[in-house]
């Protein structure tokens, strides 16, 4: 039941299977974190120190096929017709093939459970505070939109000594789980009266120093750039927007000196510094068990979406 590619290998429940031709940083028995947003190692992005871009296997949504010939590694029994990849991951499925660019090797001492969390959300939230925005110990910080990533994110303030951290969410339910992972301030925009970065200014004294968009929605973008402080706020923009709408700023703003810059997994190149992250978790700088709230068989993968559209849910494993 493996698919073995000429750059790339399967996997069983991320440990790899089998490798294929060229393939020389991992073996079979090693555990791996699969990634979408890859590292070939020898583009001209990889070769950049300021960015985790990959012009080979970088994250994008409308790749299917792999990259050597253009063609996919699954298909359907009755018929033959392929069956396309999704994310250079495809892991809804017992077994896998990814290129060796989107496997990252780590300790196999280091529970498989919890490195799960790294091939995105906590990855993605806790970069966006160490890499992205380099928070600061004793800065402020606002983050809107408390689901995995935004919680992630206050993890990794937290974890960097940020005095205060401002969670911002229209589901009051999030705010216990959010003190127990750094946020210090919650604020329901439903329950105010007033703009939320009015109150974020009045809180903190003129702005945080760091604002956090989580939540995929330009209105709350907005929000979350105003509530930075003049002069040096600092906007990360995580969130997914699907609307073609354009950036909700004047340009004439940025002037105020605030900065907007956005954070793709969270500035973390994979397959270079992923291996020191997970060993950092597993030191205990990030506390991973908070994120995985609900374990559930693959066959009721319907339920575990509905868990998370109905924001009761950060994180469920699905077991096969």
């Amino acid at each position: 039941m493996s698919f073995i590619d000429k750059v790339g290998l399967a996997l069983a429940y991320r440990i790899v299977e089998s490798v294929g031709e060229g393939v020389r940083d991992m073996k079979e028995g090693d555990h791996v974190v699969p990634i979408f947003n890859g590292e070939c190692g020898d583009c001209i992005y990889c070769k950049r120190e300021k960015t985790n871009m990959c012009e080979r296997s970088g994250v994008n949504p409308f790749k299917t096929v792999m990259v050597s010939d253009g063609k996919s590694r699954f298909s359907t029994l009755e018929d033959g017709k392929p069956i396309f990849h999704f994310l250079n991951t495809s892991t809804f499925s017992e077994y896998t093939v990814l290129e060796s660019a989107c496997v990252v090797k780590v300790d196999p001492a280091a529970p498989l459970k919890k490195m799960t969390l790294l091939s995105c959300g906590v990855s993605t939230g806790v970069g966006a505070a160490w890499n992205t925005a380099d928070v600061k110990a004793g800065s402020s910080v606002a983050i809107f939109g408390l689901g995995a990533v935004g919680l992630a994110v206050a993890e990794g303030a937290r974890s960097r000594g940020a005095s205060k951290i401002i969670g911002v969410d229209i589901n009051p339910n999030k705010f216990i789980k959010g003190r127990a992972m750094g946020i210090t301030d919650t604020i329901n925009p439903r329950d105010q009266e007033k703009p939320v970065h009015e109150i974020i200014r009045e809180m903190t004294g003129g702005g945080v120093d760091y604002s956090f968009e989580c939540a995929g929605n330009l209105d709350v973008l907005r929000e979350a750039f105003l509530s930075s402080h003049k002069g040096w706020g600092l906007t990360v923009v995580l969130g997914i927007h699907p609307t073609p709408r354009m950036l909700p700023l004047h340009p004439m703003e940025l002037f105020d000196g605030r900065i907007i810059i956005a954070s793709v997994f969270g500035g973390f190149k994979g397959k270079t510094q992923l291996p020191h992250f997970a060993q950092q978790c597993m030191k205990g700088v990030v506390n991973l068990d908070e994120f995985i709230t609900h374990e559930l068989p693959f066959e009721k993968i319907n339920d575990a979406f509905q868990l998370l559209i109905d924001g009761r849910s950060l994180r469920c494993l699905l077991h096969f």
